[in-house]
Parts: structure tokens; sequence; C-alpha cells
């Protein structure tokens, strides 16, 4: 008979060792706080050159696209327009992406030391189920 994965491993630990993994993992998850200051005017690129400090702000990324957006809708085999456009989205989208803040909220030593042995703990049972046993 067949184990999990389609190896000679235990399904009893491939059970247990997902449920730890699950558990632990959300509730690494769950103590993780994402918060964003994306706006139209927050700086999302920053620059210096001949002294200065030059900063590109959300809402300056947003002339190109509407430009480009144009372009397109104007004629749409414009290759600057596509470009105009897709450049913009990207930049928008990794602008963004920076601007989130991951935090771990308060807890004890106890819940972290919990938390890591369930989710570290559960994925070496999980790998070591799907592991031949000769």
């Amino acid at each position: 008979m067949k184990g999990a994965g389609g190896s000679s491993g235990g399904v009893g630990q491939f059970f247990i060792g997902l449920i730890m993994m699950i558990g632990g993992f959300y509730l690494l998850l769950n103590a993780i706080s994402v918060s964003s200051h994306f706006a139209l005017s927050h700086r999302i690129y920053g620059f210096s050159g001949l002294g200065n400090q030059f900063s590109i702000t959300s809402g300056m990324v947003m002339i190109p696209f509407i430009f480009g957006i144009g372009m397109v809708f104007y004629n749409s085999r414009n290759i600057i327009g596509w470009i105009l456009t897709i450049g913009s989205i990207t930049a928008l989208i990794f602008g963004v992406i920076t601007s989130i803040h991951f935090s771990m909220r308060s807890m004890s030593a106890f819940d972290l030391i919990v938390i890591l042995v369930l989710a570290i703990g559960g994925l070496g049972l999980f790998l070591r189920s799907l592991k031949s046993l000769e």
C-alpha cells in the first residue's frame, strides 16, 4: 500500500504535519498587520541629481497614463501609447507595493515559540511523510 504522495511514508504524519503547518502559518499571518499610506500626492520614487532632490508622486505617474490611454483609443496600433500606458500601470503597481508596511503585533515569547513550532515542525513532518521509508 502506498502512503502519502505515492511514497511509503506515513499517512498519519502527512495529516498531522499538514494540520500543524496550516495552524502555525495561520497564526503567524494573523499576527501580521499590514498598512499603507499610498495617495496621489505620496512620493513613490525619488532620485537626486545636480545637487537637488527630485520626487515622482503617484499623481505624476497618472499624467503619462492619461496620454497613453488617449493615444491608444485614438489609434490602437500606436506603440508609444501602449508603452506609456503599460509603463504607467507598472510604475503604479510597484509604487503601491513599495508603500506597504508590515509589522508584527506584540506577543509573548511563548506565543511566538508555539507559532514557530507549529509552522516549522508541521512543515518538517509534512515533508518527512513524502519521503520513502526503506
